[in-house]
């Protein structure tokens, strides 16, 4: 082993690596190359590039690139042992606590550059998606994400790539479908994108409930008259009695509970809500949807912010996992470079054998590994390697 790989080898990582069968399915070598872009996250300005991976690999650049585009190795496999650890972890948990399980769905873009129209290798799968963020179009691929929560415990089950050969409806579908029936009361959890009759009704199927975002424009029937969400709000007064005033979190909301039929939806609980000092502004209008109408208008409110994890998931995959920025241009190496970004969270939140948060775990491993890193190093000059061969690697 070269001076260089023998400083940046984990060996911790790599037998974590070990734990999880991984090399059923991948040589030693393609987990070589896992590993190099493992413990390339963890480098000082760390952006997604190749050059990052050659900063803690003998191998060239183009080697690590290559195993990502073309390589011969199963990354279906190595997603359904992701999967399986996730749901045995927050399964597990939900039968210890008899706490609910929440499915977490929402989607975002990874901005690029758009390139040239002479460009011969532009990067695929790239579009022009609408950004609500920013109000506007934006070049990028768009990544639908899936996590999983049970008792404060949140894991990132499945990163696809949204490249218009299904819609992100028929993708969200295909994971109801493979969920297993929970040991415990389920909710699914979205925004007002995936709140469709087909959506609810496959977790209904699979006896999921839906606590998500509805857009204003959505038409009930109070009293059997049938009309848009946003125009029966303005009817509503401060002083109605079926207005009150709720806290969540540390804020206050007007609300209003609608119980009764949806399109494509035999009974749901609908709630209005405003803020405080928004009453009455169509512009701060916001409408939930719960298809238990059995829980509490302060239940469906609570229940609804438990999908802040997967905004601060979307956070800290452009911070620390270069979703803004990976340097891969193929479609299927875009893929495996996520399915890698997943585990890396996985090893995070999972590697002490306790779960702590994706924040925690990051700092964990990094001092972990720069402690392994100076014991390679006091190993290789105590065996007489040249100091300037052996400082010269050294982060």
């Amino acid at each position: 082993m070269s001076v260089a790989n023998s400083i940046h080898h984990s060996k911790h990582i790599y037998n974590y690596l070990k734990a999880l069968n991984l090399g059923l399915f991948l040589s030693d070598v393609y987990l070589n190359h896992l590993l190099t872009i493992i413990l390339s996250v963890f480098l000082r300005g760390y952006r997604g590039k190749t050059v990052d991976f050659q900063e803690v690999s003998h191998c060239h650049r183009t080697t690590t690139a290559y195993f990502l585009n073309h390589g011969k190795w199963k990354d279906d496999a190595l997603q359904d042992v992701l999967k399986s650890s996730i749901l045995q972890a927050i399964y597990r948990e939900a039968q210890r606590s008899g706490q609910p399980i929440y499915c977490i769905v929402d989607d975002t873009i990874a901005s690029h550059t758009r390139p040239s129209s002479q460009a011969v290798h532009p990067i695929e799968a790239a579009y022009f998606h609408q950004s609500h963020l920013k109000g506007c179009q934006d070049y990028g691929h768009q990544v639908v994400s899936v996590m999983l929560s049970c008792n404060g415990i949140t894991l990132n089950y499945a990163v696809i790539l949204y490249d218009k050969s299904r819609s992100k409806i028929q993708i969200v579908q295909e994971i109801a479908e493979e969920l297993p029936a929970a040991p415990v009361i389920f909710y699914f959890l979205c925004d007002s994108w995936y709140t469709t009759a087909k959506v609810m009704d496959r977790f209904i199927r699979k006896g999921f409930y839906t606590v998500g975002a509805l857009k204003t424009n959505r038409i009930l029937y109070p009293c059997g008259i049938r009309q848009k969400a946003s125009a029966f709000a303005l009817h509503l007064r401060k002083t109605d009695p079926d207005v009150s005033l709720v806290t969540v979190g540390s804020r206050e909301f007007y609300v209003y509970r609608y119980e009764g039929e949806l399109n494509g939806i035999p009974n749901a609980a609908v709630i209005l809500s405003y803020p405080k000092d928004g009453f009455g502004n169509p512009k701060a209008l916001r409408v939930f949807l719960s298809t238990n109408a059995e829980l509490s208008t302060q239940e469906i409110l609570d229940t609804y912010t438990k999908r802040w994890p997967i905004e601060l998931f979307f956070r800290q995959s452009k911070s620390k996992l270069a979703l803004d920025s990976y340097q891969i241009r193929s479609r299927q190496g875009i893929q495996r470079y996520w399915l890698i970004m997943s585990l890396v969270h996985y090893l995070c939140c999972m590697h002490s054998g306790n779960y702590c948060t994706f924040e925690e775990g990051y700092a964990s491993l990094k001092q972990q590994l720069k402690q392994e890193q100076f014991a390679n190093l006091y190993r290789l000059i105590k065996s007489s390697a040249s100091f300037e061969e052996a400082f010269k690697f050294v982060g």
